[in-house]
């Protein structure tokens, strides 16, 4: 919501796919979720921008091996930084810009075929979450969005928004954020 809010342009693009699905039925439910194309490229670009572990769990080494002309060991403990490589402009031109339409020409997925992209870990055990995780979010998001309006409080711009994330096991935002939702399309009775 916060990256929503803060880029008005994707919230309008997401809402009017939205609405333009569902007002025939005048709610939001699962049976139509294929033809969100946007809502899934806003829900990709949220996870490379703002991984919910940024720190992936500790994998080792099973056998010594070679990487960029260093030797490691068997047994050595390896840590990846998931934020950092969401936002390595080697990977993603403009990577500190949230643009959800990056994923129309990167075809990365979660299932970690590209290691650019690794919201969910990657190898043997990625996150148990990866399926249910995304399906969750975008069944909430597109109700949010379908039937509310959503505008920043007490003359506050898109700009005023701030960002900053604490880091721990899991990402949060510092600043808390207030928006008020304006009904848009009311909830059939």
């Amino acid at each position: 919501m916060a990256e929503l809010v803060k880029n008005p342009r994707v919230l309008k693009n997401v809402q009017d796919e939205l609405r333009q699905v569902f007002d025939a039925k005048g709610r939001v439910d699962e049976s139509n979720f294929d033809e969100l194309k946007y809502l899934k490229l806003v829900i990709k670009e949220t996870f490379r921008f703002h991984p919910t572990v940024p720190l992936l769990l500790p994998r080792e080494s099973r056998e010594p091996c070679q990487i960029n002309g260093y030797d490691i060991p068997a047994k050595t403990r390896v840590l990846v930084n998931a934020w950092a490589m969401g936002r390595d402009p080697k990977y993603w031109n403009d990577a500190e810009s949230f643009k959800p339409e990056r994923f129309l020409e990167k075809s990365v997925d979660f299932n970690a075929s590209s290691l650019e992209y690794i919201p969910f870990g990657a190898g043997r055990r990625m996150c148990p979450g990866m399926i249910y995780g995304p399906t969750i979010v975008e069944l909430q998001l597109a109700m949010l969005l379908y039937h509310f309006d959503w505008i920043l409080p007490d003359g506050m711009k898109p700009e005023d928004v701030k960002m900053t994330e604490l880091f721990g096991t899991t990402s949060r935002r510092k600043h808390e954020l207030f928006v008020i939702p304006v009904v848009k399309r009311p909830l059939p009775v």
